[in-house]
């Protein structure tokens, strides 16, 4: 550590030209000392037309702020609260792409990182230095950009998996800013019931995909009695690690990777970020890995559990808007959906509340307007509700409305039907399943 030589953050990004794509690294890892100098030097009337990519960053967002206008223009892969209300104003933007597929838009130039800015562990006695809980794209960032930023921070974990050499950084920065964390809502009764539906999908011995949150919790609270379980995500948190810790997530019936926990990016507890830091069991890589429905076929009986913020009844998923509001984004969800659906004994499963918050049927007859699509019909599989689950594979039109109607509400399949009955003709009443 003593031959390492750091600058400041402002000496750092004063390299930074006007007009560049920024990288950063992000969820509960985002290098917030410099983009505060970024934000000093665009005070200062020193920078202009920075364009930043990042997935979902947690903590304060002023690359997204209309005060920069003209100086920054945030454009993400995945929108989080943070960003979402100055997306939707038109202040910053969304840039659709598998998550899976990020890398790529850097390492073929289609974005030209001019630099990448990333948070990183103390380096090994290689040279080599984690980027902790946030590897997702930022390994490919960190290959393709002009200039290089390392922010050393003891507080990023050193993970297994994918890492990368000093040598790489143009700049070093040091800094001890504890990472973000975060303490996810219990599961409410709703959830609670649609976790036990979906355990009962959930086999002793299957690979598990899911994300986090307040509905994955109540899945892994479900689970305890499992025997076997893989782990190969995105990310995980806390609700998970419960899991390993118990020794019911061992990946011992994994065929790649076995016995290894393999994520991408973190986002939980201090509890998480400790239990990665030098653990060889658990694998931090390059989201291109991760997320390839190719090598998450490899994993047999692989489970993938994603969610919508709204589904027609023919098993069109909308999960990235709520019509044309942006929401959050593609993520990994159909490249998770064909992996498993690939996997021998797979199943692909989207879970979710029959109504939003305040009462509103989330299956439709007809998705609302400007809502994208994630998961086409034709590769939906199960859907899971508080009132069951259905799998639409191999059925007809008419047979799906059928299926999604009877895990609505019970409160909105008299609506639902009535609709079917318009859509499909006369001969839908007289159709069974």
């Amino acid at each position: 550590m003593d031959q390492i030589k750091f600058v400041s953050a402002d000496e750092a990004v004063s390299h930074i030209p006007s007009h560049s794509h920024v990288h950063l690294s992000s969820v509960a890892s985002v290098p917030h000392c410099l983009i505060q100098a970024l934000c000093r030097r665009a005070d200062a009337g020193d920078v202009c037309d920075l364009h930043f990519h990042h997935f979902h960053t947690e903590g304060p967002a002023p690359y997204s702020d209309p005060a920069y206008e003209g100086k920054f223009f945030d454009q993400g892969f995945f929108i989080g609260p943070n960003v979402r209300p100055n997306v939707n104003a038109g202040y910053a933007d969304y840039l659709p792409v598998h998550l899976g597929e990020s890398p790529k838009l850097y390492r073929t130039g289609v974005i030209k990182l001019g630099a990448a800015l990333v948070s990183i562990s103390r380096p090994n006695a290689d040279g080599m230095v984690s980027l902790g809980t946030s590897v997702d794209c930022s390994v490919a960032a960190v290959e393709s950009a002009d200039i290089v930023i390392g922010v050393m921070n003891p507080n990023v974990p050193f993970a297994y998996g994918d890492l990368v050499p000093l040598s790489k950084f143009t700049y070093l920065v040091e800094d001890n800013t504890p990472l973000v964390t975060a303490d996810f809502s219990a599961p409410s009764e709703t959830e609670v019931i649609i976790g036990k539906n979906l355990a009962g999908l959930v086999e002793d011995g299957d690979c598990i995909q899911m994300g986090i949150g307040a509905l994955p919790n109540a899945l892994a609270a479900e689970l305890g009695g499992h025997k076997n379980l893989g782990l190969h995500t995105e990310m995980f948190a806390d609700g998970l690690l419960h899991l390993i810790q118990k020794g019911v997530i061992n990946g011992a019936c994994k065929k790649i990777d076995t016995g290894k926990v393999v994520a991408s990016f973190l986002l939980g507890s201090q509890d998480v970020y400790s239990f990665i830091d030098n653990n060889p069991d658990v694998l931090m890589k390059d989201i291109a890995y991760t997320n390839n429905p190719f090598i998450i076929a490899q994993n047999p009986h692989t489970i993938a559990i994603n969610s919508a913020t709204e589904v027609d009844f023919t098993g069109q998923v909308s999960a990235d808007s709520i019509g044309t509001r942006i929401f959050s984004g593609t993520g990994g969800q159909l490249e998770f959906v064909r992996g498993a659906s690939m996997s021998e004994g797979g199943k692909s499963i989207i879970a979710f509340a029959s109504r939003t918050a305040k009462g509103k049927n989330k299956i439709v007859s007809a998705l609302n307007l400007g809502g994208g699509i994630v998961t086409p019909r034709s590769d939906a599989h199960w859907f899971v509700t508080e009132y069951g689950q259905v799998n639409l594979y191999g059925k007809s039109l008419q047979e799906r409305a059928k299926l999604m109607i009877s895990i609505a509400h019970p409160d909105d399949r008299e609506m639902l039907d009535r609709e079917a009955f318009e859509r499909f003709g006369p001969h839908y009443h007289n159709f069974s399943i």
